[in-house]
């Protein structure tokens, strides 16, 4: 029988490097598979070959079956799988990430368990979108204001730039067309921006239920992050996509092979973590690829793991 070689598993600390990947990559109505370090992905139209090193996200939307040896090497070489609805307006699941340490997890949940902390995180994240202004004695009430006006007024500007009505957010999740071209192109960029946040997220071993700003859903903290590009990457790319007269293909489809194209030189990957390093007060050259378990201690620093303790 033939050996199946593998692909390095990439390690914590390349994170910030990873500029040679693509973004993410959907997929739907297809059966992928596994050659040697590369994903087959087969539908009637025929098979491709994709080297699984080049990709951040594979996003796996309706229609799909996958098997067990994919799965396998996409788990070695860190590359986030989640499954989606049509279009990959919808997120259903994720896969195991790289991360083997609970560091950053642990400063995530003491920051965001106390509200002293919380506040401080949350107001470093409004004062990465008002440039310039000292916002560290605003309230979260007056903080959601500013952001408020801030992200009308971009729709306002967007809306005369390129001609397109805009009569606000508008869209149906169990609805994809009942929106207009706009709020169909933003949803679609919108879940693929999630997409790469929580990959980054669960990548570094945090966790992406434990938001800032948002609360209570299993995501919160990816929205959180994600809401700091948005009115540079996905606002912008929807009003540009709804201008055109002409579109080659339907316009969700189009959204996400756009955001690729921006993506695809990894600035923006690299820009997450360092974003995520400096709200946890974490620099980028401190060690967070640690593979160790330990016993916790109420009382003295924790306890090496595999060793017979008795009293």
């Amino acid at each position: 029988m033939k050996k199946i070689s593998g692909a390095k598993k990439t390690q914590l600390n390349e994170l910030p490097r990873i500029s040679d990947r693509v973004s993410f990559i959907y997929v739907e109505h297809s059966k992928i598979n596994r050659i040697d370090s590369a994903i087959t992905v087969s539908d009637y139209r025929g098979m491709v070959n994709i080297p699984c090193s080049i990709i951040g996200v594979l996003m796996l939307g309706p229609g799909t079956e996958i098997s067990h040896r994919a799965m396998e090497i996409l788990g070695d070489v860190g590359t986030t799988v989640i499954w989606v609805g049509e279009r990959g307006v919808r997120y259903y699941a994720n896969g195991r990430s790289l991360a083997h340490s609970t560091k950053l997890l642990e400063k995530q949940a003491k920051l965001v368990s106390n509200t002293r902390t919380r506040l401080k995180v949350a107001r470093k994240m409004y004062a990465m979108r008002f440039i310039n202004e000292d916002v560290r004695k605003l309230t979260m009430q007056q903080l959601r204001g500013r952001e408020g006006s801030r992200i009308r007024k971009i729709y306002r500007d967007l809306s005369k730039k390129y001609q397109v009505q805009w009569d606000g957010r508008d869209y149906k999740v169990d609805d994809f067309d009942a929106s207009n071209d706009v709020n169909k192109a933003l949803s679609s960029a919108n879940v693929c921006l999630y997409g790469l946040c929580h990959s980054i997220i669960v990548a570094l071993g945090m966790s992406p239920g434990l938001g800032f700003v948002h609360t209570g859903h299993d995501k919160s903290f990816v929205y959180d992050i994600a809401d700091l590009y948005k009115a540079d990457l996905t606002i912008p790319l929807a009003f540009e996509l709804a201008a055109k007269e002409e579109k080659e293909d339907e316009i969700g489809k189009l959204a996400r092979l756009k955001l690729r194209d921006k993506l695809v030189d990894g600035k923006i990957m690299q820009q997450i973590v360092k974003d995520l390093q400096y709200l946890m007060d974490m620099s980028e050259d401190e060690e967070i690829s640690l593979d160790i378990i330990e016993l916790w201690d109420d009382k003295n620093e924790n306890a090496k793991y595999g060793i017979s303790y008795r009293e």
